[in-house]
């Protein structure tokens, strides 16, 4: 285990579960208060009316700070496993970026509801999911590239599954939000 490691294992996990956290608090307060139609409403419906509003953007961007620290982590690790080789040292640090754009872009999103600001809630929108599947998919390659040493395929195939759905879903929501 290297010293930036240590106890850092529940990022990923604290991160899944106060994101999703976010998302249905808002939901039971915008449902609760009428504030929405409770059979499916958007997201970023149930963050657009004082109190859920409130809600929505201060634990969202507690969401993004969890979000840039386990991106940093895996950053580090990735470092700390192929510290020599070119190629993996340019994707880390591609991935590093980009993840940490994504993490800006769902603090737009949580700080610019969509009928305050619509183009600035949108721009944050397709900076979290857009920059979001190509750090997913530097992290594949990833994957792919340190497999032979360190992650089995198993880890690559996972991988490469989720980005190719979460690719789709991506260009799904894009393709709605400009028609």
């Amino acid at each position: 285990m290297w010293w930036f490691q240590q106890g850092l294992s529940f990022l990923p996990s604290a991160l899944v579960i106060w994101t999703s956290a976010a998302f249905i608090f808002s939901y039971i307060t915008a449902v609760t208060l009428h504030h929405i139609d409770p059979a499916l409403p958007y997201i970023s419906d149930t963050g657009t009316l004082a109190p859920e509003k409130c809600l929505f953007g201060a634990m969202l961007n507690i969401a993004a700070v969890l979000c840039v620290a386990t991106i940093y982590v895996r950053y580090k690790q990735v470092h700390a496993l192929s510290p020599e080789e070119n190629v993996i040292i340019k994707l880390n640090k591609a991935g590093l970026v980009l993840g940490i754009l994504s993490c800006l872009g769902l603090a737009v999103v949580a700080n610019f509801q969509k009928t305050a600001l619509f183009a600035a809630h949108v721009s944050g929108a397709v900076l979290t999911f857009g920059m979001g599947s190509l750090y997913m998919f530097v992290q594949t390659i990833l994957s792919y590239q340190m497999q032979p040493k360190i992650h089995g395929k198993q880890v690559f195939w996972i991988r490469l599954l989720l980005v190719i759905w979460c690719g789709v879903s991506a260009f799904s929501s894009i393709l709605h939000c400009t028609m």
